[in-house]
């Protein structure tokens, strides 16, 4: 499992050190692709399967589907550690996501999110102020 919070920074050249603990459980390479709210999401190569297999079920025949598909595979790179716990992110991800030096690590569970400090930090302090109404809406699946 994925969790936890991690202070990192990212170099000029875009390579970034994970941390230990969550790189145990990502193996020797991983999967970088543009996430949601403006962060990059990183993949092991069996979760990263897993999401390319429901993108196929995706029907083709609608814009919509046809959009996210190209968007999620055009943006998805392989990255491998090197010996120092770094990858090495593609120069493209690092713009799409706002990457400046100070970064913020976030494992949640099926994979781990990389985020531009300054915009984690504006999102945590937003959905801390609705937490507990969006706990109390989602009571239905007994979290």
């Amino acid at each position: 499992m994925l969790i936890g919070e991690f202070d990192h920074n990212i170099d000029k050249k875009g390579r970034m050190i994970l941390p230990a603990k969550l790189r145990e459980e990502l193996g020797d390479s991983v999967i970088v692709n543009r996430g949601l709210d403006g962060c990059l999401y990183v993949y092991t190569k069996e979760q990263w399967e897993k999401v390319y297999q429901r993108l196929s079920t995706l029907p083709s025949t609608r814009k919509d589907a046809r959009m996210y598909a190209r968007m999620m595979l055009s943006k998805a790179a392989e990255c491998e550690f090197d010996a120092q716990g770094r990858i090495l992110i593609p120069a493209g991800l690092v713009k799409l996501a706002h990457l400046q030096k100070e970064c913020k690590i976030i494992g949640v569970g099926t994979h781990v999110e990389i985020w531009d400090k300054e915009t984690w930090l504006a999102l945590e302090e937003e959905q801390n102020d609705c937490f507990e109404d969006v706990a109390e809406s989602l009571t239905e699946f007994e979290l």
